[in-house]
């Protein structure tokens, strides 16, 4: 009996053992979360549903012990074309690669139906939904070079629209000095909008339209000037390729300063925007975005840059964040197509001072008060070399992101940034958080986990279940601030008004490009750059709020549920392993069952003493078991989702 019990305590700390390595992922590399491996097995796929990006490549693997393949019901594609061979014996692999968005029926000649019966499956490349231009799958349809012609405001026209519509593809619609209260939509492509003098010639949509300036044709640009008073957006593209927006000034605007949506193959350069509630900044709906935000300057908004499902070959670098109610956040929502985001990189930046109550702002930003940077619910994005300074919650943040779905972040790389000046934390990685994020070559003082930087690193040591619960449910008590009306309501048109910006070099002389192929001619060369300096004038300050516990000590709800999130799971805790150890210890067993499972209790964390009152065998009665375990998280989970009915989250 002996013998048995032993071996029966040795298999389960086998188990739990097994539990920790493959919770750990290894130490050392990090898989690369955008391998796509579609088992065939006996007689059917694995997974049977699949979503992949544009330019994903699948592998498709023979698992079973008989032949098998994939072939597309239309015919598009077949394992054929790649392996060679129509069948795949176990342990053969075909690789496919998908360049065209679209939804794909599949199925296997030997065992399926092109109908979908037996052995069958469904691919989706992208998003349906999402445009052709946003998906990187659409040539442009604009001239490369400008057409030579010139029309003028208000020497050929008197108003910019007269001009717009009157334009050829790549003409120059050049705008003179003055204050032109309308708002002009370019419907063909590669107009070049140009202003003689950025801080001079001013759009004013005077809030009678949506948007000052509207690009829905492939390769229009805007120079120069300056757009204001719209009642949603400064300048908007939509469903296009190809966009650019340089010396440009976005004031007071209803929703975003400068805009892109569903499109790709763009530039954000030296340009302005302040006083939008929502972002100055914001590109959203796109994989591959192939666009670039260099050298811009958001102050007095909600936030200095948003970014919905906005991934790859997105670089936000060399720029000025500041005064903002956040910084930059990258983020995903259901509310958009492509999600999640993943591939976006923040390099060279200089993030100070986003703790703003004072700017105009909606809920969600209000949500993210105090934070220099966050990545809220993406993927295997780099963070690098930027100056993160003054922040009143965190000066970089992990955290999941809640909307329809639960978001949470995964394989991100937060490395040699230089932070100082953090109410709550210098970095902080919020849970429930995936795998794979690590940090690095940070110069910092704290971190929330403890430790994060020597137990999650890139290339060494990371800990499973490495991150904290506050930064999230501190959060949450933001969001419920909002859906009982308690956040600041500063209305558009509140913040300072900008002074002047530079104008572009050769102002009106200036050579004339058509926005094509601008990803390609404005490449990053990411070695090269630095962390930037501390300006003049600009000092550190001391953490502005008081810290207990990993909680920011602001409003009642912020504090009420960040304490609750970092309290709970000690109490928890200490209530399952205080009745575990005694009803262990009232147990008959023989010594080594008693110390394996000791052991297993006390040395790892909560999945110990939760693994010893499932399989461990206690003595106490099955319903007294569940009490604790479940009534301890129901408790957790219902006071986190009263704060987010009231917060209007769901």
């Amino acid at each position: 009996m002996m013998r048995r019990r032993l071996l029966g305590a040795a298999r389960r700390c086998a188990l739990v053992l097994l539990l920790l390595v493959v919770a750990c992922g290894g130490v050392g590399a990090v898989p690369d979360p955008g391998e796509v491996t579609v088992e065939m097995l006996d007689n059917r796929f694995s997974p049977a549903e699949i979503r992949v990006s544009v330019g994903a490549e699948v592998t498709f693997i023979g698992a079973g012990r008989n032949p098998h393949n994939a072939v597309a019901a239309d015919g598009s594609w077949s394992t054929e074309e790649s392996f060679g061979s129509l069948e795949q014996a176990r342990g053969e692999a075909a690789v496919v690669r998908f360049d065209e968005p679209g939804e794909y029926a599949f199925f296997c000649t030997l065992h399926g139906t092109a109908d979908g019966n037996g052995m069958a499956g469904r691919l989706v490349v992208g998003d349906v939904g999402a445009s052709a231009a946003a998906q990187g799958a659409a040539e442009s349809t604009a001239p490369s070079a400008w057409s030579g012609i010139v029309l003028r405001v208000p020497e050929d026209h008197p108003t910019i629209q007269a001009a717009v519509d009157a334009a050829g593809p790549g003409d120059l619609v050049l705008v003179g000095e003055g204050v032109y209260r309308e708002g002009v939509e370019i419907t063909t492509p590669g107009v070049v909008l140009r202003g003689v003098d950025r801080n001079e010639v001013i759009i004013d949509a005077e809030f009678q339209h949506e948007n000052v300036v509207e690009g829905y044709a492939d390769g229009v640009a805007v120079e120069n000037l300056t757009v204001r008073n719209g009642t949603a957006n400064g300048v908007y593209w939509a469903g296009i390729r190809g966009y650019r927006a340089s010396y440009v000034t976005a004031v007071d605007n209803g929703d975003y300063g400068i805009y892109a949506f569903d499109s790709s193959d763009g530039v954000f350069e030296h340009s302005y925007a302040s006083g939008s509630p929502d972002s100055g900044f914001y590109i959203g709906q796109c994989d591959p975005c192939e666009a670039v935000i260099d050298s811009v300057i958001a102050e007095w908004n909600g936030l200095g840059y948003s970014g919905t499902n906005a991934s790859g070959e997105l670089y936000i670098i060399n720029s000025v964040w500041r005064y903002n109610t956040a910084g930059i956040v990258p983020n995903t929502l259901d509310s958009e197509l492509l999600p999640p985001f993943h591939d976006v990189t923040i390099a060279g930046n200089l993030v100070h001072d986003n703790d703003n109550k004072l700017a105009p702002m909606k809920a969600a930003q209000w949500s993210g008060l105090g934070n220099g940077i966050i990545l809220a619910g993406g993927n295997t994005s780099l963070v690098i070399r930027n100056r993160v300074v003054n922040h009143l919650v965190n000066g970089i943040a992990i955290t999941p992101n809640l909307d329809r779905n639960f978001w949470s972040s995964s394989y991100n790389r937060i490395e040699g940034n230089v932070i100082d000046g953090s109410g709550r934390a210098d970095i902080a990685l919020a849970g429930p958080a995936g795998p794979g994020n690590c940090f690095t070559g940070n110069t910092l003082s704290t971190t929330l986990p403890v430790g994060l930087q020597s137990f999650a690193t890139c290339d060494g040591l990371r800990l499973p279940l490495l991150y904290e619960l506050a930064g999230s449910t501190e959060q949450l008590g933001r969001v419920m601030e909002n859906g009982l009306g308690l956040r600041p309501d500063n209305a558009v048109g509140s913040a300072p008004k900008p002074e002047p910006q530079p104008n572009m070099p050769g102002g009106a002389d200036a050579p004339v490009t058509p926005a094509v192929d601008v990803f390609a001619n404005h490449p990053v060369d990411l070695d090269s750059i630095a962390v930037p300096d501390l300006p003049n004038g600009l000092a550190v300050d001391q953490p502005k709020g008081v810290i207990l516990f990993g909680v920011l000590f602001g409003s009642i709800t912020s504090v009420f549920f960040g304490l609750y999130a970092y309290l709970l799971p000690f109490v928890l805790i200490a209530a399952w392993v205080t009745v575990a150890i005694w009803d262990l210890m009232r147990s008959n067993r023989g010594r080594g069952a008693v110390i394996g499972w000791t052991a297993v209790i006390l040395l790892v964390p909560f999945l110990g003493v939760i693994l010893y009152y499932v399989f461990g065998r206690p003595q106490l009665a099955v319903w007294q078991r569940w009490t604790l375990l479940a009534g301890g998280l129901g408790a957790y989970l219902v006071i986190l989702a009263v704060g987010a009915l009231v917060g209007g989250v769901v």
